[in-house]
């Protein structure tokens, strides 16, 4: 038997995995790399996170990777250079962490990447009648499994496209098997630079379990950062758009967008929330001579009025269900602070108060997705659009 398949066989028969997950996100901050230790599969699953780092990216990578990220016009060279590079620097990451933690490549089984996200092209984006829905996430994952020896499943995003998804929301998948809890309704809201949200229901019926992108989390306002800060990347804590006031001109035109007002589910990306959807705002409402604290102040109150409206619109204003945050999003005091008085009855927390840091969170995602594409059978989602019933990912094998 070919030395790879019986590596994996025997993976297969293991009581308990040891799955490293990766996730780099369009804030491109960072890799978050997160260390589960799985055992079964389904809603049978039990995942524990034995390690969990964030490793910074140098401000030279962050460079290279923004050059074709998010671009209609890219430099096809660059690309291909970045898809090999990118899978490169993640692989020598991993390897760094492990040899931090005090561990060995041959104790991990696999590891689970979900690449570098660089264009996102929904049909509700490209509306080109002849062309399917697309993605890309580059950062190869046979150069992971050669470099690491390590057994990799990668390229997820488009097992679902072929299934007649979009892509994403793939949260779905893991926040089902992760979180839901009989006689409590949940939504698991993840604030990255797009916002999106999974309902979980309390009688745990995954045909009733809706997932879907809402609009713009932190990628508006960590691009306007960038723009106008030099060395800033973010808005720490709030610290600037804490001292503006928002203007409700401003705001009403940046909630004037026909994604906006479509019917779940959707997904969308930075190709369209982006300066220059916020420079067309400004112009077409006479505010393009604010305060940059003002205009910071009103992207926070777009991404949260956004997030309540599409709560709201799902299950009504008087609905009370409990809110579990994770994603960058839940660190800024004033997009909080703006969801909780849009939702008074509903009631906060974190993916933390279930067991899982929520800055970890979507790096564990993806380890219990290969955990699902090595020993899981499918669980029925139903016929609803936007969640296909399927495993995803493919293997590559480290030699």
């Amino acid at each position: 038997m070919n030395s790879n398949w019986k590596q994996l066989f025997e993976i297969l028969q293991k009581p308990t995995r040891l799955i490293i997950g990766l996730m780099s996100g369009t804030s491109l901050d960072g890799l978050d790399i997160a260390l589960c230790s799985v055992k079964g599969a389904g809603p049978a699953t039990n995942i524990k996170v034995l390690e969990f780092t964030t490793v910074p990216y140098t401000e030279e990578f962050k460079i290279e990777v923004k050059s074709v990220f998010s671009k209609r016009a890219a430099d096809l060279q660059m690309i291909c250079l970045m898809n090999e590079k990118i899978g490169l620097q993640h692989a020598e990451l991993v390897l760094e962490a492990l040899k931090s933690w005090g561990r060995t490549a041959d104790e991990i089984d696999v590891i689970a990447s979900h690449g570098q996200t660089i264009f996102h092209a929904p049909e509700t984006l490209h509306g080109l009648i002849d062309y399917p829905n697309a993605t890309l996430q580059i950062g190869d994952g046979d150069h992971i499994a050669v470099k690491t020896g390590i057994i990799t499943i990668a390229d997820f995003r488009q097992k679902h496209l072929a299934a007649g998804g979009e892509g994403a929301p793939l949260a779905v998948y893991g926040d089902y098997l992760l979180f839901s809890k009989a006689g409590e309704d949940r939504i698991m809201l993840n604030i990255g630079g797009i916002a999106n949200f999974t309902y979980l229901p309390g009688d745990n019926d995954a045909k009733k379990v809706f997932s879907t992108d809402v609009g713009p989390g932190n990628t508006m306002m960590d691009q306007y950062i960038q723009q106008q800060y030099s060395g800033l990347y973010f808005d720490e804590n709030a610290a600037i758009a804490s001292q503006g006031v928002v203007n409700e001109a401003l705001l009403t035109v940046l909630l004037e967008n026909e994604f906006l007002a479509a019917d779940f589910p959707k997904t969308t990306g930075p190709e369209l929330f982006n300066l220059h959807y916020l420079s067309a705002a400004q112009a077409k409402s006479g505010t393009s001579n604010l305060k940059q604290a003002d205009v910071l102040a009103t992207l926070c109150a777009c991404s949260a009025r956004i997030i309540v409206n599409a709560i709201q619109q799902c299950f009504g204003t008087s609905a009370k269900p409990y809110i579990y945050m994770s994603g960058g999003g839940m660190h800024n005091p004033l997009l909080v602070s703006m969801l909780k008085a849009g939702l008074p009855e509903a009631k906060f927390g974190t993916t933390a108060d279930l067991g899982i840091d929520p800055d970890a969170k979507e790096a564990v995602l993806f380890a219990l997705l290969a955990n699902e594409t090595l020993v899981g059978e499918k669980t029925d989602f139903g016929d609803r659009e936007g969640v296909p019933s399927i495993r995803m990912g493919k293997i590559c094998l480290p030699d």
